[in-house]
């Protein structure tokens, strides 16, 4: 069985890129990752059996916010089971380097998992509207159901950007090999930081104050939205720079 403390030393020289990723993803999500994959390849675990356990726990604590009555002890738990399967969406890809490189088979199924995760996480936001609406502080009526709008607005964004940023980098030539990689923005990484996924978990840890979550969840889709049209944007400008 392999050490973890070897494959941490591995692991520190097969880190990808940090440009384009925000402060959360590059100092917490990246480093607990680094130790998950560590202690995975310690296991002799794959890959995709790490994409599957980090799938397990996003399901979860998506389940547990449309089956469960609000309260802080709820979003503690689900702030937790999301915060750690993203961790191991980050060790899954970590692992892969590790090993000697991943698979497309691979590569094909964590892409699925992200889809599927951002998917059903806003539809049991849906679900927990429709089915608690008074312990979310939802207001009887037309006013009321207008509030079912907001995390189907909240999943278009997503998905959509989701999307969108996964077919950009398809599609943009890749540097030549041996290319300098230009260093990575600090004022980047602090401006992505409100649609980093780990920030949004950390909206969940308000599931017990009902109108507070509510305001925050709707917070973040607006920004969501907004991060979305400057996406499309940029990313337009820059696939029509391609030559043809």
């Amino acid at each position: 069985m392999a050490s973890v403390g070897t494959a941490l030393r591995e692991l520190r020289g097969a880190q990808k890129s940090a440009k384009g990723v925000s402060l959360y993803s590059r100092f917490v999500n990246r480093p607990v990752g680094r130790y998950l994959a560590a202690g995975s390849y310690a296991l002799g675990l794959t890959p995709n059996q790490v994409t599957l356990i980090s799938a397990a726990l996003s399901f979860a604590g998506a389940a547990a916010v449309a089956l469960a009555a609000p309260s802080w002890g709820l979003g503690i738990t689900v702030w937790a089971l999301l915060a750690v399967g993203f961790a191991f969406d980050s060790a899954d890809g970590q692992l892969a380097r590790l090993r000697g490189g991943g698979s497309a088979s691979g590569e094909w199924l964590d892409h699925v998992v992200d889809c599927a995760k951002l998917t059903s996480l806003h539809t049991c936001v849906l679900i927990a509207f429709y089915r608690f609406p008074e312990a979310y502080g939802i207001p009887a009526g037309t006013g009321g159901e207008a509030w079912l709008l907001v995390p189907l607005g909240f999943q278009f964004a997503a998905v959509v950007t989701f999307f969108g940023g996964l077919l950009t980098e398809k599609l943009k030539p890749k540097p030549a090999p041996g290319s300098q990689v230009a260093a990575p923005s600090a004022v980047r990484a602090v401006a992505l930081l409100p649609v980093d996924y780990g920030v949004f978990c950390l909206v969940f840890l308000l599931l017990g104050g009902g109108g507070v979550f509510r305001w925050a969840y709707a917070g973040m889709g607006a920004v969501a939205a907004l991060f979305l049209l400057a996406f499309l944007a940029k990313w337009y400008r820059e696939l029509s720079a391609v030559p043809r």
